[in-house]
C-alpha cells in the first residue's frame, strides 16, 4: 500500500535550535542524531534508565511494528498513536528536572512529529466530508474516499519512519541496540530527509548528515 509519496513535511528547526542551545552544554561521548544534525551529549544515569524503560514500552506499538493495508488498520494506527503520545507525555513528566538534557529532546523530537502528523490528519478528514452533509457529519473510517486513504497510509509511512529513527536514538542514549525486530529493522539508519522541511536557522542549516 505504499507508494513513496511525502504528503507533508516534519518541521523540526526550532527544536533543533532549542538543542543546540543546550544540550551543547553537555558534551559527551554518546552521538545523538537528529535530522540534519548531531550532538555528542553525556546521558546522565536516569536519562539512562529512562530510556531503556522507553524502549521497551515502544517497541511493540502498533503504529511501529506493522504497515496499515486497510481503513480499519489505519484506526488502529492512529488509536496506537495517542498510546504513544501518552507513554512520552509521562516520561517526560519524570524528566522535569533534566528538561534540558538530550534523552528529553529526544523524546519531544518524538512528539512533535507525532503533533505535526495528527495536524495534517485534521485536514485529511476535512478533506474527506461527503459533500452538502451536515457540519458535524464525517464520513465513517471505513467510507474513506481513496485518495484520502493513500494519503493516510503515505503519511502513516513517513511517521513510523520518524518514530522509530528517534528510538533508535533513545536506545543509543539508553545504551542499548536499537530495536530491530521485524519491521521496526527496516527503518534504522540514515534519515529520510526529503520528509524534513530544510532547517531554518540563524547562520543557516547544517549540512545533513543522513
Amino acid at each position: 500500500m505504499r507508494a513513496g509519496n511525502i504528503p507533508f513535511q516534519f518541521d523540526m528547526s526550532e527544536l533543533i535550535r532549542r538543542g543546540r542551545a543546550f544540550v551543547n552544554n553537555r558534551v559527551g561521548d554518546v552521538t545523538l542524531n537528529l535530522p540534519f544534525v548531531s550532538f555528542a551529549v553525556s546521558p546522565k544515569d536516569k536519562e539512562r534508565q529512562i530510556a531503556r524503560e522507553l524502549v521497551i514500552l515502544l517497541r511493540d506499538r502498533r503504529v511501529l511494528s506493522a504497515r496499515e493495508c486497510c481503513d480499519n488498520c489505519i484506526d488502529n494506527a492512529l488509536a496506537s498513536l495517542q498510546e504513544i503520545r501518552r507513554t512520552l507525555v509521562d516520561k517526560q513528566v519524570e524528566l522535569a528536572e533534566m528538561q534540558d538534557g538530550p534523552l528529553n529532546l529526544a523524546i519531544e523530537a518524538m512528539a512533535l512529529g507525532i503533533r505535526q502528523f495528527l495536524t495534517f490528519e485534521q485536514r485529511l478528514r476535512q478533506m474527506d466530508e461527503i459533500p452538502d452533509a451536515p457540519r458535524d457529519f464525517r464520513r465513517q473510517p471505513e467510507a474513506r474516499q481513496p485518495e484520502a486513504r493513500q494519503m493516510y497510509f503515505d503519511a502513516l509511512e513517513i511517521l513510523r519512519g520518524h518514530l522509530i529513527r528517534c528510538l533508535g536514538q533513545v536506545a543509543a542514549l539508553a545504551g542499548m541496540d536499537a530495536p530491530s525486530d521485524d519491521l521496526i529493522a527496516n527503518y534504522q539508519g540514515a534519515w529520510q530527509l526529503e520528509a524534513y522541511k530544510p532547517l531554518e536557522l540563524p547562520g543557516g542549516a547544517d549540512r545533513p548528515e543522513g
